[in-house]
């Protein structure tokens, strides 16, 4: 074997390499980006929970407010039923139903004995942390999905990545802007 043999072998042993570096580097993103979803699933599950026995709390104090309290049921089944995974359509229903959350909650200021009900205001501190525990989860996903998503358009992981089929992940946004501000 000659001098150029040996030179071709050594440039197509590093191409291998970096393409090997490159994927393996794509894979632990895009990893790192669903452990992050598995952790706000964790949460979603916990706030699913939840709502029933919120739902239930509300229900005897505010029966007037039975479509809301339906509308809560409803997205919640919806999140139940949804596909497991990172999918953008489950995560706009979360949203929905976080936002319809916030209204159930803010009922206590217009029915004062509900406020008074000690399993309303049980299941009112543990939704707003659920929530506080969301907002984290979701950061934190969306941190590791943006980070994923810079590698798989950056120059030579898109290459690689495209090679190999790997697929950007949707973010997780949220359209509030604020904390749940919930007095007990």
């Amino acid at each position: 074997m000659g001098g150029e043999a040996w030179a071709a072998a050594g440039v197509a042993a590093a191409l291998l390499a970096g393409v090997a570096w490159i994927y393996n580097r794509l894979v632990a993103e895009r990893n790192l980006s669903l452990q992050g979803f598995a952790d706000i699933d964790v949460q979603l599950k916990r706030r699913a929970d939840l709502v029933p026995q919120l739902v239930e709390a509300v229900r005897g104090y505010a029966a007037h407010e039975k479509a809301l309290l339906v509308s809560v049921a409803e997205l919640r089944a919806a999140a139940i039923a949804a596909k497991p995974g990172a999918d953008a359509s489950r995560f706009e229903n979360e949203k929905q139903l976080g936002a319809r959350l916030k209204q159930v909650l803010l009922l206590q200021e217009a029915y004062p004995q509900l406020k008074a009900d000690g399993n309303f205001r049980d299941l009112s501190a543990k939704l707003v942390d659920t929530e506080d525990q969301l907002q984290y989860a979701r950061r934190f996903y969306n941190g590791a999905v943006k980070q994923y998503r810079n590698r798989l358009e950056s120059f030579p992981d898109l290459v690689v990545a495209h090679s190999f089929g790997f697929r950007p992940l949707p973010f997780f946004e949220t359209d509030d802007r604020e904390a749940v501000k919930v007095q007990l």
